[in-house]
This record gives structure tokens, sequence and C-alpha cells, in this order.
């Protein structure tokens, strides 16, 4: 058998075992579909959350737990809501750093905000009462 006839039958052994096993082309208007079991996860979930956030009011916490409870109810059901009915959870990261890297940034300046805040009323407080 020479070269060229054993590389020809190579070549259409490999074609053929090629073209019997491809998988079927993929459709390009199709588009992916999510379990339904996710989003009823996703749902009880923000149910559970919002009697939750239901009950802070109707046992009459005050003060910072009551604010504690609320914000961190509210941030949960926004982050379950942008990560699965945003479809961010899906999205490559630097998406996500674009989207999600802000606000939390806005948050951070917030805080410092509101402990220089305090710094400038004790400053005024004791400045007042020396004069």
């Amino acid at each position: 058998m020479s070269q060229a006839t054993m590389t020809h039958e190579t070549m259409t052994h490999e074609t053929m075992t090629h073209e019997t096993t491809a998988p079927a082309p993929v459709r390009r208007d199709s588009h992916q579909q999510h379990p339904i079991k996710l989003y009823l996860v996703v749902w009880g979930w923000l149910f559970v959350l919002s009697t939750g956030s239901y009950l802070v009011d109707y046992f009459h916490l005050h003060g910072y737990l009551r604010w504690g409870l609320i914000l961190t109810f509210m941030i949960l059901k926004a982050g379950l809501i942008v990560a699965v009915f945003m479809h961010m959870a899906w999205e490559r990261l630097a998406l996500a750093y674009a989207i999600l890297v802000p606000p939390i940034l806005v948050l951070v300046f917030v805080g410092i905000m509101a402990a220089e805040s305090e710094y400038t009323f004790f400053t005024r407080l004791f400045t007042s009462a020396g004069s």
C-alpha cells in the first residue's frame, strides 16, 4: 500500500466518522431557557424575605435593629431580582462589575460622609460651648 493510498483511506475514514457523529447544527434564533424550578425557588425566597420585612413592622421593632433588618431584606431581594430576573448571574464578569461596583462605591462614600458628619457635629458642639 502506498503512502498516498493510506492517507486517502485514513482521510476517508476520518471524514466518514466525523460526518456520522457530528452534532446537529445549533439554531441561532433560539434562546437559553432556565428551568421553571429556578424561578419558583426565587419567588419562594422573595416571599420569605418580604414576610420578614413585614414582620419587622408587625413586631414594632425600632431603632438600628429595624433599619438594619429592613435594609438587609431590601438588599437581598434586590440581589435576587437582579441576579435571576435580570439575568446578571449569567452575564460576563466585566458587565456585572460595571453594574454592581458603582452602587457599592456610592454606599461606601455615603458611609464616609455619615462618619464625617458626626465629626463636624461634635466639632460644632464643642466650639459653640466654649464661646
